[in-house]
């Protein structure tokens, strides 16, 4: 019993900062996963997947359970991750590694909050484990709840796709051999597969993203490219933003949500109720038409924003009472017992307090992420060179290991700066894998006996 001792006591580690806000840290957007099942509503804008995933532990009772399940899921996950790297895993190192990571990065700020965030690095770490993990490191079971695990990681956020697919090219390339990149192909699949089923359902759409031009435009306005091909383009060609030409909002966010953007107020200033399902036959027209025009304009802008998202990676857009917005709260006082809304009222965050009481225990992530960094790429170039004494199959073993966590935050950089807007909060979520991997590889090797007693 002490390794599931060990996996529930790390869980409550990895999301200590909800301890310290009482309550499940929320943001905005978390009021609309809710609704997904609270309604029950498809919301225009995300997947059906991770609301439904909430619920399932939720049950309209406390969101308490939600987070402990995404501790579990980290916890394990480092568990496994321990067990095929080392040949073993043992409790105490498991609680020294979790610790050190609930101490020193961001993990626990990103397990604690709940939104899609946390499966970002739990798809790298299950596609890992799941392509490079040695046969008898995994049982039948372990390896079929990974590529459930993946499969919903994946599909609960679009920007996990890119991410998904960098990391199945990462493995063709580092394994070299079909099977490893079959297994890790298999979720990305079933993910895209999950998508187009629940759009189709939902909106009656069989596409992976059916308003998903909006956001596109929305990224190619802010960057210059598709605001020139309006204004060079209207009003020949009718568009409904022929009315902005020339003075559209040089903000992404600011076009999308604002109650004022042309994505929400009519040039008459008459609100439009779905403003951005309304816009997207038309966003993807100007989409393609400024493919057409700036390709080359379109991939500068785009690797200039992937650069500024890799070192982007704070956590404190997510902590402030406006990160949490209005959004939440109506969803739980319509479905929960008003003890969880009392409980939800009663937070640091909704109080204001948590950026303040954050504040002194955030500065080790800087310097974790900076020696991280370092010690990762110093490990890939020694094991690129071959030197040392590790068995070959071993050395394949962690260099695809260093090579899917750094793959995985640049992919993670490109997917959501991007396509949608650098934010902290995005690379937030990925950047503690550069210091999990630096303390992974000092953990001692284990006799590979115990790979199957663990």
């Amino acid at each position: 019993m002490a390794a599931p001792a060990a996996v529930l006591a790390a869980a409550l580690l990895l999301v200590w900062p909800a301890f310290l806000n009482r309550y499940p840290i929320l943001f905005s957007d978390t009021g609309a996963f809710l609704a997904q099942t609270v309604e029950p509503l498809m919301i225009w804008d995300k997947p059906w997947i991770y609301g439904p995933l909430l619920h399932l532990f939720h049950w309209r009772q406390t969101l308490w359970l939600p987070l402990l399940a995404q501790g579990l899921v980290v916890s394990h996950l480092l568990w496994l991750v321990q067990r095929v790297l080392r040949g073993g895993a043992t409790p105490a190192a498991h609680l020294l590694l979790c610790a050190s990571l609930a101490a020193l990065t961001a993990l626990p700020w990103v397990a604690a909050l709940l939104m899609p965030d946390v499966f970002a690095p739990v798809v790298v770490l299950a596609l890992f484990l799941i392509g490079f993990a040695p046969h008898a490191a995994l049982s039948r079971g372990e390896l079929g709840y990974l590529l459930a695990l993946a499969t919903l990681g994946i599909a609960a956020h679009l920007s996990h796709i890119p991410l998904a697919l960098a990391l199945v090219v990462l493995t063709l390339l580092v394994a070299r051999r079909l099977a490893p990149v079959l297994w890790a192909a298999l979720p990305l699949g079933l993910a895209l597969l999950l998508l187009v089923g629940t759009n189709a359902a939902g909106h009656g759409k069989a596409s992976l993203s059916p308003y998903g031009a909006t956001f596109l435009l929305a990224r190619l306005i802010a960057d210059g490219p598709a605001a020139r091909t309006i204004a060079a383009a209207c009003p020949q060609r009718g568009w409904y933003l022929c009315a902005w030409a020339g003075r559209l909002p040089d903000d992404s966010d600011v076009f999308l949500w604002e109650p004022d953007s042309p994505v929400n107020r009519d040039a008459q200033g008459r609100p439009r109720f779905l403003g951005g399902v309304l816009l997207a036959p038309e966003a993807q027209q100007i989409v393609a038409e400024t493919l057409r025009r700036e390709p080359f304009g379109v991939a500068a802008a785009a690797l200039r924003n992937a650069a500024v998202q890799l070192f982007k990676a704070e956590v404190g857009d997510t902590l402030s009472r406006q990160a949490l917005g209005s959004s939440v709260r109506p969803r739980l006082v319509q479905g929960f017992p008003p003890a969880e809304v009392a409980a939800h009222d009663g937070s640091a965050q909704v109080e204001g307090r948590l950026p303040a009481l954050a504040a002194p225990l955030l500065w080790p992530q800087g310097p974790a992420l900076v020696l991280g960094a370092g010690a990762l790429l110093l490990a890939w170039r020694r094991l690129a060179s071959g030197k040392g004494t590790l068995p070959e199959a071993e050395r394949r073993l962690r260099l695809g290991f260093v090579l899917m966590l750094l793959v995985g935050v640049a992919a993670n950089a490109m997917a959501t700066g991007a396509l949608s807007k650098p934010h902290h909060r995005y690379q937030a979520r990925v950047a503690w894998l550069m210091p999990l991997g630096a303390m992974a590889l000092l953990l001692p090797r284990l006799d590979t006996r115990a790979t199957l007693q663990n």
